[in-house]
């Protein structure tokens, strides 16, 4: 995909609740208890603005949200932020827009001050490929925990040194 087809927004949108819930579950990869948690962040955005401590990226082609990150800062560290979803709909994955997203999210941080970025994912094979994204990036595995999310599901985590 060619970046400058793309339109990013940072401003959360009241239509942004049903579009990162079709984005989320379009995916098929997340636990149906994690979709609403997502729609979540969004609604915190919504109402608290800034103080909720969620940012946000939205991807737009021809006026349409394709991918959106949201990430925020670590509290009681210096310059050390959460990648909480990135997340491209099912249908134009393999594209290169959430390379170019993660880009974008990686600028973003910066300019707010941050010195890395965390991102965790699950350690069960159908997550192979998200592990690979972020190693593709220049992400470091820095630890997994197994078992964490469930017996047979662990947490692998990824920093970005920006």
């Amino acid at each position: 995909m060619e970046k400058d087809k793309i339109i990013f927004r940072t401003e959360v949108r009241p239509e942004d609740l049903r579009i990162i819930r079709e984005i989320v579950t379009s995916t098929h990869f997340f636990y149906d208890f994690e979709i609403p948690v997502a729609v979540e962040l969004a609604e915190a955005r919504l109402i608290e603005g800034e103080v909720s401590g969620y940012f946000f990226i939205f991807a737009e082609v021809d006026g349409k949200t394709l991918a959106y990150s949201c990430f925020g800062p670590i509290a009681m560290t210096e310059g050390g932020f959460d990648l909480y979803w990135i997340v491209t709909h099912n249908d134009y994955r393999a594209l290169g827009l959430g390379k170019i997203l993660l880009e974008e999210t990686h600028k973003a941080v910066k300019e707010m001050g941050g010195r890395y970025l965390v991102a965790e994912t699950s350690a069960m094979e159908k997550y192979s490929p998200t592990r690979h994204f972020y190693i593709k990036n220049n992400y470091s595995k820095e630890a997994e925990i197994h078992d964490f999310y469930k017996i047979g599901d662990g947490k692998v985590i990824y920093v970005k040194r920006l």
